[in-house]
């Protein structure tokens, strides 16, 4: 039987019409702390893992981690095993955007009103005050935005997302569910051979995706009747090894006949990348001086150690205090605001667990020895040896997951 996804606006009669819809046509109710909740068992993932992944915002290094791609790979195959079984379900979440849209027997749908139609029901349904109102709606577009732009590059309320799009306008819950339930018993809707087969294609993506990301590449793959395409985006330096690399890891997926490597019709100039997990991929660089931060950075990185500069030791902090922590920091002493050595303390007060590198071109021997105490791992000077610089922050990393 068909289903019906609708994705949460909020502010909005959205989960409301969700489960007058879901009793009404009998379909069971599947949301978000559903997956979650089979996601964290069958997988043995830390739920509040899973729900950062969903609703929080990527990690600053994550291009060098790809934590969230394979956080959202898991959380698909989950899915789709529950697609597979094609029993009559009213999903309900943001889980629903993990839904392909040629699975065409799931009606993908979205309830919206304005901005200040929205204001308003948050004012009439939590006594908020309008400031009240518009700060948490601001917040919860945010999120929403940010887990649609990082699965497909666009806005939450794009109509292009959906099946169907209905303004609220002030219609009642009953009106609103009506319209649904009216496009969702057209023949449109109906589960074809087809629509099926879209569904077994969406399991088949996970696999190699998720064999792909293993092996430390992050690339689009598209897959039809046992036939993989996987697209590379961005230029290589030698194509036909990476395709070979790319063949033989999709073919050994169960479930893959044939396999074909091609370049995007966007094929880009930048450099692609796989990504070596055993090396530092999560190093806070803090340096006052923009240019040297990313001369540096670019040479690490031609050396696969991942790095995200900030320029001054508050927007350090910051990082560590929302949860985005480094493993390894390498830290100027010297810098305007807040000088390093009180960086550096503050950071081992907030996170012992994080390894310092200090990378100083005005320090004193006093400073290394109060760096040295507060548990620098490592006291540099500037100008650095880049190979220097590299293994100090490779046997810092390894330390730090050591503990």
């Amino acid at each position: 039987m068909s289903s019906i996804a609708i994705f949460p606006c909020t502010f909005t009669p959205a989960d409301r019409v969700a489960k007058k819809l879901s009793e009404s046509l009998e379909l069971n109710l599947y949301q978000d702390v559903d997956l979650i909740a089979e996601t964290a068992a069958q997988h043995d993932i830390d739920p509040e893992k899973l729900k950062n992944c969903i609703y929080g915002k990527t990690s600053v290094f994550n291009q060098f981690t790809l934590e969230k791609e394979k956080t959202v790979a898991v959380l698909k195959s989950v899915l789709a095993k529950r697609l597979v079984e094609a029993s009559p379900t009213l999903y309900y979440g943001f889980l629903t955007t993990l839904i392909p849209a040629r699975v065409t027997h799931i009606l993908k749908t979205l309830i919206v009103d304005t901005r200040q139609g929205r204001i308003e029901q948050a004012m009439a349904t939590f006594q908020y005050s309008e400031k009240e109102a518009r700060k948490t709606l601001k917040k919860s577009d945010l999120t929403a935005c940010y887990w649609s732009d990082f699965l497909m590059s666009k806005e939450p309320y794009d109509s292009s997302l959906y099946d169907l799009v209905i303004p609220v306008e002030n219609r009642s819950e009953s009106l609103l569910a009506q319209s649904i339930e009216k496009r969702f018993h057209t023949t449109s809707i109906l589960v074809t051979a087809h629509s099926m087969q879209a569904v077994k294609d969406m399991v088949l993506e996970t696999k190699v995706c998720a064999q792909l990301l293993a092996s430390g590449h992050n690339l689009k793959v598209s897959a039809e009747n046992h036939d993989v395409t996987i697209t590379v985006e961005k230029s290589v330096l030698n194509f036909t090894r990476l395709a070979d690399e790319l063949t033989e890891i999709a073919k050994n997926t169960d479930g893959v006949k044939n396999v074909e490597v091609v370049k995007s019709s966007r094929f880009s100039e930048s450099i692609y990348r796989k990504q070596h997990f055993e090396l530092p991929s999560k190093v806070l660089f803090v340096d006052d001086e923009k240019e040297f931060v990313q001369t540096v950075s670019q040479r690490l990185i031609s050396r696969d150690v991942g790095t995200y500069g900030v320029f001054n030791g508050e927007d350090a902090l910051d990082l560590i205090t929302d949860d985005d922590r480094p493993d390894v920091m390498v830290l100027d002493l010297k810098m305007p605001g807040m000088h390093g050595v009180d960086v550096l303390r503050e950071t081992k007060k907030l996170a012992p667990e994080i390894e310092v590198i200090i990378l100083t071109g005005h320090g004193t021997n006093e400073d290394m020895r109060q760096c040295m105490e507060l548990g620098a791992f490592a006291y540099l000077n500037k100008p650095v040896d880049i190979e220097k610089l590299s293994a100090t922050i490779k046997a810092a990393n390894k330390k730090a997951h050591e503990k």
